[in-house]
């Protein structure tokens, strides 16, 4: 299987809505509503557990649009088969890590807070070819440093959208800190 990814912009605007509504949650109806927002969304988790699937729609269509939500959609067959949020950390609004330390504060870093892989097209190797595509376009624009936060023990493809830890060892990433039910793993860029 080839796939062509293609940086999130609003020339493929129509592609990423037909993946989310269509194609992305068509295993797991419950969680279609995101849209990729919740890391973007300024408020608290009460606030965002009101907001609408509708809401959150508008909202990432124009995020997508101003060009501050960032990712790759992965395409096989001219369909979209695949999806990665990552984006510089400061553009997000809720964050998985603290207390960075003072060396990271002068770094530019990026961070993965989602993979999405159509259930008919999973273990085919979409995540990997979104990484490693994130990976390289990540360091042609001069960051430093790409951030991954995977959850840890048995979770479900669904629990997983943050990918997998053998995902991130494969391809160079290494543990950073350890929290009771996740990791922040980095790999260095340069």
């Amino acid at each position: 299987m080839t796939f062509i990814i293609k940086p999130l912009s609003s020339d493929i605007l129509d592609d990423w809505l037909y993946f989310f509504e269509e194609i992305g949650f068509a295993d797991n109806p419950d969680w279609s509503g995101c849209y990729c927002r919740f890391y973007h969304f300024k408020g608290s988790n009460k606030e965002w557990e009101k907001q609408s699937k509708e809401e959150n729609r508008k909202a990432s269509t124009e995020l997508i649009r101003s060009g501050e939500m960032h990712g790759f959609l992965a395409y096989s067959e001219n369909k979209p088969v695949g999806w990665c949020n990552i984006n510089s950390r400061e553009n997000f609004a809720k964050t998985l890590y603290e207390n960075d330390s003072p060396d990271s504060q002068e770094k530019k870093i990026a961070g993965i807070v989602c993979f999405l892989i159509a259930h008919t097209n999973r273990r085919r190797g979409i995540a990997r070819e979104l990484l490693r595509y994130a990976i390289s376009y990540y360091k042609d624009k001069d960051y430093d440093i790409i951030e991954s936060y995977p959850r840890t023990g048995e979770l479900s493809d669904a629990h997983s959208y943050r990918g997998p830890i053998s995902l991130y060892k494969s391809e160079g990433f290494t543990i950073h800190k350890e929290f009771e039910n996740l990791l922040i793993m980095r790999k260095y860029l340069k």
